[in-house]
């Protein structure tokens, strides 16, 4: 019998109902024909589950939206918002104004009372400067970053980074002196990866006249962040402490902050919420008797002004970039009931502070 047929016989005996359950129907299949696709798959308290979701208009998606208790009293303007900013996307941001549960473990449809369209844009609209302000940061750090490791290590060998025997103990496996370790070589692939795929002048240049070997002061420009945060911790380790040092960190410290940068970056290159969101990596942060004006990200590390607090000292501590951009950004978050600027971390006396005061 054809696919289509079988499916269209299970469904029919299920609505007929002789294949009702109490429990959940296990994943059976999926037969796809034409434009026909039949799914079966997980439903309490039912055998079968609807293909997909319908589509719907904005049109559509604002009576939805009202039938659940959200105020739009500018319907022009919340089809012209939802025409550039997708349902699902904005759907995050309106996630915290949904009704919970008497037990309180789930988000109802509904939403509390006083939700309105315009609120939730703006929330969104702030997310959008805050993304472009933690790129425009970032870029100057990663960059400064590149040059110093590159230049650092081209000191010891221009080709280090192809010679795991001169890198620090992270590069060769415990208890050897030259076999590459499995991060080594995980970074190495990587590496070779982007001089595969680049397309830069200078990588055909030195295609053509030096084998394709990069000196690491090139080699630094092909890989990202994440790979140049493996390249520091590949480093010797008095290298790494050298780094650190200037900028009143240790080189674990130093390290866990790449790290977590690394995430924020993404966040903010990939169009990510960032302004509620709980950050998972926790860096390191010295003593507050030796940098005291890293103090208030103590309590905020997991939060968003956390983050920000580190990308405002290394942009004091390493004197590039703007460090007006997020004070200027932060300092229009919208006044809204339901999210206020302290579920950013925020705390009250923030334009105060060393390194928010601008």
């Amino acid at each position: 019998m054809r696919l289509d047929l079988i499916a269209r016989s299970l469904l029919s005996t299920a609505q007929s109902g002789k294949m009702r359950t109490s429990r959940p129907v296990p994943l059976l299949f999926g037969a796809v024909q034409g434009r026909s696709s039949f799914f079966f798959g997980r439903s309490e308290g039912s055998c079968v589950s609807q293909p997909s979701k319908i589509f719907k208009s904005h049109g559509e998606q604002i009576d939805l939206l009202r039938s659940r208790g959200m105020h739009i009293e500018d319907e022009a303007e919340a089809r012209r918002t939802l025409e550039r900013v997708n349902y699902y996307r904005l759907s995050g941001y309106w996630y915290s104004y949904r009704q919970l549960s008497p037990s309180g473990s789930q988000r109802r449809d509904a939403f509390v009372e006083d939700t309105s369209f315009a609120e939730v844009a703006a929330l969104y609209e702030f997310d959008e400067r805050l993304r472009a302000g933690v790129f425009m940061c970032l870029t100057p750090i990663e960059l400064a970053v590149r040059s110093t490791l590159g230049h650092e290590l081209g000191r010891i060998d221009p080709l280090i980074h192809l010679k795991p025997e001169l890198l620090g103990p992270v590069a060769r496996e415990p208890g050897s002196s030259t076999d590459p370790s499995g991060t080594y070589k995980k970074w190495k692939r990587l590496y070779e990866k982007e001089l595969s795929l680049s397309r830069e002048d200078f990588v055909a240049h030195h295609k053509n006249k030096y084998s394709g070997q990069l000196p690491i002061w090139a080699a630094v420009e092909i890989i990202d962040w994440g790979s140049l945060s493996y390249l520091y911790q590949l480093a010797p380790i008095d290298l790494r402490d050298t780094i650190a040092a200037r900028i009143r960190l240790t080189a674990a410290q130093l390290g866990s902050w790449l790290k977590a940068l690394n995430i924020v970056r993404n966040y903010s290159a990939h169009h990510a919420r960032m302004f509620n969101r709980v950050y998972t990596i926790k860096p390191k942060l010295p003593a507050q008797y030796d940098v005291p004006e890293l103090e208030p990200a103590a309590n905020a590390l997991n939060r968003c002004f956390g983050q920000l607090t580190l990308i405002q000292y290394l942009l004091s501590e390493l004197d590039v970039g703007d460090s007006t951009i997020l004070p200027n950004v932060v300092e229009t978050y919208p006044a809204v009931k339901v999210l206020p600027q302290s579920h950013m971390g925020v705390p009250s006396n923030w334009e105060t502070l060393t390194l928010w005061q601008h």
